[in-house]
C-alpha cells in the first residue's frame, strides 16, 4: 500500500489496518518458524506497510499538535529531543578531553611526589 493511499484513509481505518497487518505478520512469522513459506517476501512487505501507516499516523499527530506542542508532548512522554550528530560528537570530545586532562594532572601529581621522596633519600629517610 502506498503512502498516498494511506493518507486517504481516516485515522480509525489506518489503526484498524495496522492491527490487521500486525496480526497477519505474527501468524506468518509463526508459520515461517515451523515450515517454509510460499512467499517469504510477504513478511518484509507487511513490516514496511505497517511502518508506512504508523508514519502517516505520526505525521497527523504532529500536524494536529503543532511544532511547539509536539516537543512538549515528547517531554511529557519522557523522551528527550534528539541531539544532532555534531552536538553529540562535540559533547563526547569535551568529556574525553576533560578525562584526559584529569589523568595528566593525576600523573603529574604522582610523579611530583615521587621526585620529592627520592630527593629526600627515599620514603623512610628524612
Amino acid at each position: 500500500m502506498q503512502a498516498s493511499e494511506i493518507r486517504e484513509l481516516t485515522d480509525a481505518e489506518v489503526r484498524a489496518r495496522v492491527a490487521e497487518l500486525e496480526e497477519e505478520r505474527f501468524r506468518l512469522r509463526f508459520r515461517a518458524a515451523t515450515e517454509t513459506l510460499e512467499d517469504p517476501l510477504r513478511l518484509r512487505l507487511l513490516r514496511k506497510d505497517v511502518a508506512r501507516m504508523k508514519t502517516v499516523l505520526r505525521e497527523r499527530e504532529r500536524e494536529a499538535a503543532g511544532a511547539e506542542d509536539a516537543s512538549a508532548a515528547a517531554k511529557a512522554r519522557g523522551s528527550s529531543p534528539r541531539k544532532s550528530r555534531t552536538t553529540r560528537a562535540a559533547a563526547t570530545r569535551a568529556t574525553t578531553s576533560r578525562a584526559a586532562s584529569a589523568r595528566k594532572a593525576a600523573t603529574r601529581k604522582s610523579s611530583a611526589r615521587k621526585t620529592k621522596s627520592t630527593r629526600a633519600g627515599g620514603a623512610g629517610e628524612r
